[in-house]
């Protein structure tokens, strides 16, 4: 964690979305242990490496005798019609609203209708780039949606800040070559120690627009 004053400069942000924009965990939590339940395996094995991955890649982790993609699906399905608890982090709409709609995406290993359903449940803009685990053949902690999402904005990862909230996510921002600012409101700052910078949530964000350039300072 910086103990100085940081800039950040880039071209555009990629924001992660549970976790970083909006605190799914209650939901997430509900839903893991109530399938872990049934089928009798381990939520802390569960909780462990459930942050920042695919549904469907979680399963093949834990429960490799079950039909990962099926039950994943099912467990999607009922978590993205379930809203109770979810609640926007402070300084999101704030931090939203000053960006270009072209200078910001989005890319999370939730499905495409669990993701828009979210955005849609606490009014967050839709980004114009969305990069979900339907676009992706490898999820996160593989780089490819951090680069999708690039792509989509038209520039290079390098030229991009990802805000990210777990160790799976960095990695895959790092391993896209993007420059790494991680929340702390999932994990503890020392499990985040391969971002670039660590602040507590995403309120402690500052935002500079310039003609050219995003400036973020932490």
């Amino acid at each position: 964690m910086p103990l100085t004053t940081m800039d950040f400069h880039s071209q555009a942000i990629i924001f992660d979305l549970d976790g970083v924009l909006v605190d799914t965990n209650p939901i997430s939590e509900r839903h893991w242990q109530a399938w872990a339940n049934r089928h009798r395996i381990s939520f802390a094995e569960i909780a462990r490496i459930h942050h920042g991955r695919p549904t469907v890649e979680t399963i093949r982790w834990v429960a490799p005798h079950l039909d990962a993609e099926q039950e994943a699906n099912l467990k999607e399905r009922a978590e993205a019609d379930d809203a109770e608890g979810l609640t926007v982090f402070t300084g999101v709409r704030e931090l939203l609203a000053q960006l270009p709609p072209e200078r910001w995406a989005i890319a999370t290993s939730a499905t495409r209708r669990t993701a828009l359903a979210r955005l849609h449940q606490v009014d967050l803009p839709q980004p114009a780039v969305l990069v979900t685990a339907d676009d992706v053949v490898q999820g996160k902690p593989a780089p490819e949606a951090y680069q999708l999402a690039a792509a989509g904005l038209g520039v290079a990862p390098a030229d991009c800040i990802v805000v990210e909230d777990a160790p799976a996510g960095i990695t895959a921002a790092k391993g896209a070559g993007a420059q790494v600012i991680a929340v702390a409101t999932t994990h503890g700052a020392e499990a985040l120690a391969e971002a670039d910078a660590v602040v507590g949530a995403i309120g402690a964000l500052q935002l500079q627009v310039k003609p050219g350039e995003l400036m973020i300072q932490v």
